[in-house]
């Protein structure tokens, strides 16, 4: 069997991040390790079967520029639910920013949302589930 395990997130800061994720959208921090060169592996994910996310520094002026713009503006990562109004509330009620309404397709119901950097995210409820 092979599986997207990990996709890495580049970002300005560890701590921010993890704890925008952890709180905000309710992942959870599955590792934050030191590495040798001073970088630090910190991985967290949604739960599920799903990939994690390595949110990884921005180590210098090029990466520093993707920060927040890694899909050059489009939704680049699809965050799936059982309870779409739950958690809609719950990150609402935590600061995150949908661009957009719920809106029902014929795929499930879904809203555009932000993260801390800008980067696009579905927030989807499959059809049928």
């Amino acid at each position: 069997m092979r599986r997207v395990a990990l996709v890495t997130l580049v970002v300005h800061d560890y701590d921010e991040a993890a704890r925008f994720y952890t709180e905000a959208l309710g992942f959870r921090l599955v590792e934050d390790a030191p590495r040798p060169d001073g970088s630090r592996w910190v991985v967290v994910e949604p739960g599920g079967d799903g990939p994690g996310l390595v949110l990884a520094r921005a180590k210098d002026d090029a990466q520093r520029a993707r920060v927040g713009d890694q899909t050059g503006g489009r939704v680049g990562f699809f965050l799936h639910t059982d309870d779409f109004a739950r958690d809609h509330a719950r990150m609402t009620a935590a600061g995150v920013t949908f661009l957009e309404e719920p809106r029902h397709e014929p795929y499930g119901t879904v809203a555009v949302f932000q993260d801390l950097y800008g980067n696009r995210w579905d927030l989807l409820q499959p059809a049928g589930h």
